[in-house]
């Protein structure tokens, strides 16, 4: 069970204009194949039951008698499912006729939603026909029973309440201010979109952007389901353009002209979650007050929750899966990074920048950028003063490397062994050399450190950190050694998009290719204990685990505040025939240890650019105390480890 998932559909049946009892046998059908796929809500067209382009029949008594019969059929159609469903019909009601969103389920009507925006200009004429919704929220019978009408209905899912959708009609979304504004803001976190917008050359890309732009701004999920086949071609044709959007993502889409039936999971979990971060979200005070902004909240019995998830989880959710948008954003967080770097030089008058360099993907990156920040203040790259400082630990490969990258850049490269000095330090602790636990490591890089910081007073520079986020995250850094700099350029960037950005400098110069390449194909390593003859000995992989479940467990915890046990599963879905659940969930323990025990790390961190959507500076996106205690979230593993009988977890 995937709590805070929930499957909603859009769809378009063929019509027949005026024809309501054929109507609702197409709608009958697609409720059932909404069903059978789990749908929880299903949104189908404006004015189906009797179709949109009924013009003056709209006011026949035959039409509208038609509608209400159609309607009271798919009402008893819908009790043997735990679906609810939005369809559009002409609704009298004290001498006026409204166009009107139906919402039923489980044999039971809900409310009716009328339109608020009549359009009567170019080839729409509604206020021929209609009257738009009046103000407030009243009744109206059917049937015998007084059912809820107005514009100001919320229908609330009683099993997961963050499930919560209104209903705007068609114009209503094209308008300067839409219903929905005012419907998120009273807790709708779905929008549903009965629309008959006709199609002419530019509107499916314009209604595109729409959606999913009102989607974003309302951090909603938007079912949209547009009239198609059927319609009167009298004057206007009808493309069955249907959309399922969340928060600016298109998840589901037909093509128009190909109407038919879509699904898509939304995370309303996660929407939720995203609106309470959002402390604007909220607007002014008394945006949404007033006896007018009134809204009667709907308890409807519907499924609510997902068994199976069909919507893909990306197992890299900071690196853009299509290899031009990849590109792009590779391009746009180099031109962020350098920005940030050259304000900073600037702003200090440095006349030189001082950057560690390990032959290692991290001080690759920093250095890269700095050359680029260089060349665009006009400055020699010579005043980049590239540090290479081999110690017990540092392999011919990555040495070797650090200094083609240093030839190819053009920068000043000094190479300094800082063994002796090492050794020398620890002999002065009384630590011994050949104990080669943490104090060894360490020591080496506060050593590098301190020769940096002393090379960039000596030089008027600046030391450029190299030290990434995911590194930052699992407080995989020696405090005060690598941990430490004037300025963090890669402070923003996870180590999966580290990886990508190098790819992409390798891709784009030729001159960088080869070096880049091998940079590429090097294990992650601090190299801090001695080789095991010329090959790397300490993996960094091998003993935090794999960063490309890290940078996930990092998305979804801080971006999308997720607990431990809806992460596990997003993973294992993720990264399915890539890593056994056990393996997941040992990773996902350290994962939290070190998240919640390192803090005192990012407390202090240099001042570095913010780069995407989830960072953690002290001074920015993360105000973690230092002291947290993890308790409850490793408890919350515990129990799946407690209740879980397969060997594999324990």
């Amino acid at each position: 069970m995937y709590d805070g998932f929930v499957r909603v559909a859009a769809a378009t049946p063929e019509i027949r204009a005026a024809d309501c009892v054929y109507n609702a046998e197409r709608i009958a059908e697609l409720m059932d194949a909404a069903a059978a796929e789990g749908a929880s809500l299903l949104c189908l067209p404006e004015l189906c039951l009797t179709g949109y382009t009924c013009g003056e029949l709209f006011l026949q008594e035959m039409l509208q008698k038609g509608a209400r019969d159609a309607l009271r059929r798919l009402v008893e159609h819908s009790a043997k499912y735990e679906m609810a469903v939005v369809a559009g019909l002409p609704l009298r009601r004290e001498g006026k006729l409204y166009n009107v969103a139906a919402v039923f389920g489980r044999g039971s009507l809900y409310g009716f939603v009328p339109k608020t925006q009549l359009p009567s200009y170019g080839e729409f004429y509604e206020r021929r026909h209609f009257d738009p919704a009046p103000a407030g929220i009243s009744t109206t019978s059917f049937d015998g029973a007084e059912v809820p009408f107005g514009a100001r209905l919320l229908f609330r899912c009683e099993r997961t309440p963050d499930f919560t959708f209104a209903v705007e009609i068609c114009e209503d979304l094209w308008v300067p201010s839409p219903p929905s504004a005012e419907h998120a803001l009273a807790g709708a976190t779905v929008i549903v979109n009965p629309s008959a917008s006709n199609e002419t050359i530019g509107k499916a890309a314009y209604r595109r952007a729409l959606v999913s732009g009102q989607s974003g701004r309302l951090l909603c999920g938007y079912v949209y389901a547009g009239a198609g086949a059927g319609e009167s071609t009298t004057d206007t044709v009808f493309a069955g353009h249907n959309l399922i959007c969340e928060n600016a993502v298109i998840l589901a889409e037909s093509p128009p002209f190909r109407g038919g039936l879509i699904t898509a999971e939304l995370d309303v979990g996660a929407l939720t979650r995203d609106r309470v971060r959002m402390t604007t979200f909220r607007g002014a005070p008394g945006l949404s007050s007033g006896p007018e902004r009134e809204y009667t909240v709907i308890p409807v019995d519907i499924a609510g929750r997902v068994d199976k998830l069909s919507r893909r989880v990306d197992p890299y959710p900071f690196v853009p899966g299509g290899e031009d948008e990849r590109a792009e954003r590779c391009s746009e967080i180099l031109d962020m990074q350098v920005a940030g770097l050259c304000g900073r030089l600037r702003h200090t008058g440095c006349a030189a920048a001082v950057v560690g360099v390990s032959g290692g993907l991290d001080s690759c990156l920093a250095l890269l950028v700095t050359a680029r920040a260089f060349k665009l203040l006009g400055r020699s790259p010579d005043g980049i003063i590239a540090v290479t400082m081999p110690c017990f630990g540092t392999t011919d490969r990555t040495r070797k490397n650090a200094h083609l990258l240093c030839g190819a850049l053009g920068v000043t490269c000094l190479e300094i062994d800082v063994s002796d000095m090492t050794r020398l330090h620890l002999r002065d602790i009384g630590h011994p050399t050949d104990a080669r636990d943490v104090v060894y490591e360490n020591a080496q890089a506060r050593v590098r450190t301190l020769v940096l910081m002393d090379i960039a007073n000596k030089r008027g520079g600046l030391v450029v950190g190299t030290g990434d986020m995911s590194e930052l995250a699992l407080g995989w850094a020696t405090y005060n050694g690598d941990h430490m700099s004037m300025y963090g350029v890669n402070a923003g960037v996870p180590k999966t998009l580290v990886r990508h950005i190098v790819r992409y400098a390798a891709d784009t110069s030729p001159e960088l290719r080869g070096v880049l390449t091998d940079i590429l194909a090097t294990p992650v390593s601090p190299e801090l204990l001695p080789p095991s003859g010329d090959d790397i000995s300490q993996r960094t992989e091998e003993l935090i685990g794999p960063y490309e479940l890290h940078d996930f467990f990092l998305y979804h915890t801080v971006r999308r505040g997720r607990p431990p046990s809806a992460v596990l599963e997003l993973a294992e879905l993720a990264f399915d025939g890539a890593y056994p659940r056990g393996v997941i969930l040992r990773w996902l323990r350290v994962f939290y240890g070190r998240f919640f025990s390192q803090q005192f790390k990012r407390s202090c961190l240099p001042d570095g650019p913010k780069i995407g959507s989830v960072a953690l500076s002290p001074r920015g996106d993360w105000r973690m105390p230092s002291d947290a205690s993890a308790a409850l979230w490793m408890e919350e593993l515990d129990g799946i480890l407690e209740n879980n009988l397969d060997e594999d977890l324990r």
